[in-house]
């Protein structure tokens, strides 16, 4: 039989892949927020949801290989092109820019409570920091790295917080399980004395869960938000 011809339905194939990884790369290039499998299948829907993640990780794989300027990366259940972390400095260079807006100290502790604590109210929040955080509480919401996921089921039912998909794109996250261990942050686990944990004075908890019903209006309007 005639090798090109049976050549033919090889080429006719990696044209396809080739198209395919083509459209991916195209549709990657122009998002600026992490793109699903399922967003990429209604695209190409002549192929599996499993063999776009082939083709993607393929990818992954040849554009670190080549050292690229861009690099795909698996990001909050999504994938996304960003610029190689090699050049960084290249590019800061280039636009003379900084990054992206960095996080107080305080809003740093707060968010990495509720990220590992969460659903957590900001009553629970302020007993490990020791401070008032209602500000830094609203100034969070405002950046859309938290938000209200319920009520806890206490007196004055205070809302409960819970991190979003905009926190792990910020700090490259794929999922919340990438996040270090807890144990790594001793200032977060419970406080214990022979071995029992030490509990609240009942006044400390009333005065908690009192102070966890003053809502601000920033609260109340996400409120509304989650309601409806």
């Amino acid at each position: 039989m005639d090798q090109s011809i049976e050549s033919q339905p090889q080429q006719t194939e990696i044209q396809e892949v080739n198209h395919v990884r083509g459209v991916i790369e195209a549709i990657l290039f122009v998002n600026e927020k992490p793109v699903t499998l399922e967003q990429i299948k209604k695209v190409i829907d002549t192929v599996s949801v499993a063999d776009i993640k082939r083709i993607l990780q393929e990818m992954q794989v040849e554009f670190d290989k080549r050292k690229n300027g861009m690099t795909i990366v698996e990001i909050a259940g999504g994938y996304q092109m960003l610029s190689n972390p090699l050049f960084a400095s290249y590019v800061r260079d280039f636009y003379k820019t900084k990054h992206k807006e960095k996080l107080s100290k305080p809003a740093l502790e707060t968010l990495a409570i509720m990220a590992y604590k969460q659903p957590v109210s900001r009553a629970d929040v302020e007993t490990i920091r020791g401070v008032n955080s209602d500000g830094v509480v609203v100034h969070l919401i405002e950046k859309e790295l938290i938000k209200i996921v319920g009520r806890k089921d206490v007196p004055g039912k205070p809302y409960l917080y819970g991190t979003t998909k905009q926190f792990l794109e910020y700090f490259g996250l794929k999922s919340l399980s990438d996040l270090p261990k807890l144990e790594e942050f001793p200032d977060l686990q419970p406080v214990q004395i022979e071995g029992e944990l030490l509990e609240e004075p009942e006044g400390e908890s009333a005065q908690a869960a009192a102070s966890s019903s003053e809502e601000t209006p920033a609260e109340e309007k996400q409120d509304n938000a989650h309601e409806s």
